[in-house]
């Protein structure tokens, strides 16, 4: 399923499972990767929708609400707080499940405790987040009509960290137009899947 449709509608892998992975659609790709690499065969994944991230006031219903609809044994929250002010966690507390550490969800991509140490003024962005700048940046931000908004928007940033899932050419070259286009200094780290190969 494309990245387009994942924001679109969510994505289910079907089928009840012994374990749930509930996951932002953001990173949907690495965990069906993920799956498939490790032949997680009692796991069934399925993602909210990733504009999620745009109104994090709807990331708990929504999460509260496909916790009641999907069978399961178990279940993992693959996401971090990302905006909710702990309510996320609450909800975990209170449903007697596991999420991920930190603030947002990029975190745990380098380590929550190594993540942004000395990278105040860097904007992040991972393999999904390059894919999809434009319906998650750009266009909502209304970079597409009003470009010199970014002067506003991002005055304080000096460069663009992109945490690479995958060695992949394309998606660096694309961080790089990012970089470019808003005068920012780039960096490439690859990250690979961190903290969510545990997952399984």
């Amino acid at each position: 399923m494309s990245d387009s449709a994942l924001l679109a509608r969510g994505y289910d892998s079907g089928g009840p499972a012994p374990l749930l992975i509930l996951a932002c659609g953001a990173l949907g790709r690495e965990i069906a990767a993920l799956i498939r690499a490790n032949g997680w065969t009692h796991a069934r994944l399925h993602c909210l929708p990733a504009i999620l991230h745009n109104h994090p006031d709807r990331i708990v219903p929504a999460a509260a609400a496909a916790l009641d609809a999907i069978p399961h044994e178990r279940a993992i929250l693959a996401y971090a707080d990302c905006g909710t002010g702990g309510a996320l966690a609450r909800l975990c507390a209170e449903r007697g499940i596991d999420m991920l550490p930190g603030a947002h969800c990029y975190a745990f991509y380098e380590g929550v405790e190594a993540f942004g140490a000395g990278d105040m003024r860097a904007f992040y962005v991972t393999d999904f987040l390059v894919r999809q700048f434009d319906a998650f940046v750009a266009r909502p931000l209304g970079l597409d009509r009003h470009p010199h908004l970014a002067d506003d928007y991002f005055a304080g940033y000096e460069r663009l960290i992109y945490q690479a899932q995958t060695d992949d050419p394309v998606l660096t070259a694309q961080a790089r137009r990012i970089a470019a286009r808003f005068g920012w200094a780039f960096e490439r780290r690859l990250t690979g899947y961190g903290a969510l190969a545990t997952l399984g």
